[in-house]
C-alpha cells in the first residue's frame, strides 16, 4: 500500500462498478478513507476495510445534500471528490429522444454540478482545502456520429472544471477533469471484447496496441487527488493511450 492519500477522505460517485470501482480500490490503496456512492445495492462491492459503500442516486438534485451530511456525520471533513457517475446512451442523432437526452444531462453534467457545489461549500465552511476530480472523457475532444450528446456533456465537464478551478482555486480547492478513452471495464471486457476479433480491433485503436485498464485511470485520479499535483488546477488530464492523437478511420 502507498501513502499518497494517506488518512484523507475521498468520496467516489458510480463507484460500484468500472472506472469508478477501480478509482475507488486506488484511493483506497493509496491509504485513502474512501466512500463509494453508488446506485447499486451497498452488498454488490466487496467488503474493504477503509471503503464505505452508500446508495446514492446522484440524478436526484434532493439525495445529494443529505447524503453529503451523513458522510460528514459518519467520517469528518471531506478531502476530495472524484465526480465519476455517469451513463453512456448513444443512438443516431435523428432518433435520440428527449429522455435519452435528460437523463444524459442530469446524470453526467448536472450531478457533477450539484456535488461540486456542495462539497466545494462544505471545504470553504470548514475552511478545509481539498481537491475535485471530474471524470470526462477522450469524446469531449474527439467523437464519432451518435455521441452528440454524450460527447455534449462530457466537453460540459471539462470546461466546468476550468471555470470551477478560478471559483474555489481562492479557497485552496483544485479542480481538474480526467479524461479516459477506452477502457477495460467488466462490461466492456465480458461484452465486444470477448470476441478476439473485436478485442484485436479495439488495441489497434490505440498506439500502446492496448487500452486502459481500470487500476491506470486509477492511479491517474490518485495523482491529481495527491500533493503531488498541488501545480495542477484547471487542467484536463487525457488519459487514453494515444487514442485521439491520431485522426483515426474506425472513430
Amino acid at each position: 500500500m502507498s501513502s499518497e492519500l494517506a488518512n484523507k477522505l475521498i468520496i467516489v460517485t458510480g463507484g460500484g462498478a468500472g472506472i469508478g470501482r477501480g478509482i475507488a480500490e486506488c484511493c483506497h490503496d493509496a491509504g485513502a478513507r474512501v466512500v463509494v456512492g453508488t446506485l447499486e445495492d451497498k452488498m454488490s462491492f466487496p467488503e474493504r476495510d477503509g471503503i464505505d459503500c452508500r446508495q446514492l442516486d446522484v440524478a436526484d438534485s434532493k439525495a445529494i445534500e443529505p447524503w453529503l451530511d451523513t458522510v460528514i456525520a459518519d467520517h469528518g471533513q471531506i478531502d476530495g471528490l472524484v465526480n465519476n457517475a455517469g451513463v453512456t446512451l448513444t443512438d443516431s442523432f435523428l432518433s435520440m429522444s428527449l429522455e435519452d437526452l435528460e437523463t444524459l444531462w442530469r446524470v453526467n453534467q448536472r450531478s457533477v454540478f450539484l456535488m461540486s457545489q456542495a462539497v466545494a461549500r462544505r471545504m470553504v465552511s470548514a475552511e478545509h482545502p481539498g481537491s475535485i476530480v471530474n471524470i470526462a472523457s477522450n469524446h469531449a475532444g474527439a467523437s464519432t456520429a451518435g455521441y452528440e450528446m454524450y460527447a455534449g456533456t462530457k466537453g460540459a465537464i471539462v470546461a466546468m472544471s476550468r471555470s470551477m478551478s478560478w471559483s474555489l482555486g481562492q479557497h485552496g480547492i483544485r479542480v481538474n477533469s480526467l479524461s479516459p478513452g477506452l477502457t477495460r471495464t467488466e462490461a466492456i471486457a465480458n461484452g465486444p471484447a470477448s470476441d478476439p476479433a473485436t478485442e484485436a480491433m479495439f488495441c489497434s485503436w490505440h498506439a500502446s496496441n492496448r487500452y486502459n485498464t481500470v487500476q491506470e485511470v486509477g492511479n491517474c485520479a490518485v495523482f491529481l487527488l495527491s500533493d503531488a499535483a498541488s501545480a495542477l488546477t484547471g487542467s484536463d488530464m487525457l488519459v487514453d493511450q494515444g487514442m485521439s492523437a491520431q485522426l483515426c478511420a474506425q472513430l
